[in-house]
């Protein structure tokens, strides 16, 4: 069995960034293999769960809020033939931003998943001894001012789980994107810090500044797999084009309302009469009168309607086709920002 242990770092590293979902999901596939686990010290739950919230916000409201202040310096300060079409783009990459967010959301969802999952190890005392005799020592990975008696515990459970006789046939990985404590000083990041050689023999045990690069060694393919089955299922579609779909509704919904309305004049009932004659009826009675100049207005807009969506594709429609098109404009209503069911034309 390979037993994995990801420091706390990774987690967040993973979950914070949409374009890892690869890695996580090629994890979660990994750990239902019998012949692969974590191992997951009570350390690494208690940072994950109080960095988390505050990790998941920072990511949404750094691009939030980068993009708010480029539109406004772009409104400001550009060029006047360029600003719309640079507001455009802009738009396009906060849509695709916002749907990213989400995946943030789902991201750490998986990732709790996986270390529930697991069997916490709370910090024996002999553990505690020794990261306690590291930052005596100043021995990796408390070498630095900062105080990393957590990083300290956290190594010293990887070396507590190899120990055991009942372990030997086991192989072990450490993943950690902390260089700055683990890795070697001033050489190969890759490789580990002179203090933790003696744990990390290149076979049985194995060090990595990258959750990709250790899959990678497992199995070149296994990320390339799970690339494909993000990218080619999931992308999000671009915020012009659910305005373009949501404006070809638009204009079928009050193409149909008016083809309505042009029979119900056809057949008495709806009557076409002067402004001073509407203004003079009664407002009950006005339900049932169009103005003349209204009217005319409805027939110009009914006939650049055809010239620029096209008459096929303006009905008529069956009830059911009827029920699919206002959906659809509802749910991209909903989506753009509005209530469900708004249908206004």
């Amino acid at each position: 069995m390979l037993r994995i242990l990801v420091d706390t770092c990774v987690w967040l590293d993973l979950a914070k960034d949409y374009r890892n979902q690869p890695v996580v999901a090629a994890l979660e596939d990994l750990l239902n293999h019998p012949d692969f686990g974590l191992i997951v010290p009570q350390t690494v739950l208690d940072e994950f769960a109080r960095n988390k919230e505050r990790v998941a916000a920072d990511a949404k409201r750094s691009l939030q809020s980068h993009f708010s202040l480029v539109r406004d310096a772009v409104r400001r300060f550009g060029n006047e033939k360029d600003i719309d079409p640079t507001i455009k783009a802009l738009n396009e990459v906060d849509h695709a931003a916002v749907y990213k967010g989400e995946a943030v959301n789902e991201s750490f969802e998986r990732i709790e998943r996986m270390l529930q999952a697991a069997e916490p190890i709370a910090a024996t005392e002999s553990v505690k001894a020794r990261a306690a005799d590291r930052a005596l020592r100043g021995s990796a990975p408390c070498h630095r001012p900062k105080n990393s008696i957590g990083d300290s515990i956290i190594i010293e459970t990887y070396a507590e789980q190899m120990a055991p006789v009942a372990s030997w046939d086991d192989e072990f990985a450490f993943v950690t994107h902390n260089k700055a404590d683990f890795s070697e000083e001033a050489g190969d990041h890759r490789q580990p810090h002179a203090d933790l050689l003696p744990l990390f023999d290149g076979g049985r045990s194995t060090f990595w500044i990258s959750p990709a690069d250790m899959l990678n060694d497992l199995d070149q393919d296994l990320l390339a797999n799970y690339d494909l089955q993000l990218y080619g299922a999931t992308q999000v579609r671009g915020f012009s084009e659910i305005r373009e779909a949501e404006h070809l509704l638009y204009k079928q919904v009050w193409y149909n309302r008016h083809q309505n309305l042009r029979i119900s004049i056809e057949r008495g009932k709806t009557k076409i009469v002067s402004g001073a004659e509407w203004s003079a009826a009664e407002p009950r009675r006005r339900q049932t009168l169009i103005t003349q100049g209204t009217w005319k207005l409805a027939r110009e807009a009914a006939n650049r309607t055809e010239q620029e969506v096209g008459i096929q594709n303006l009905g008529p429609w069956d009830d059911f086709e009827w029920g699919m098109i206002n959906g659809k404009l509802s749910a991209l209503r909903w989506v753009l920002g509005d209530d469900w069911d708004m249908l206004d034309t």
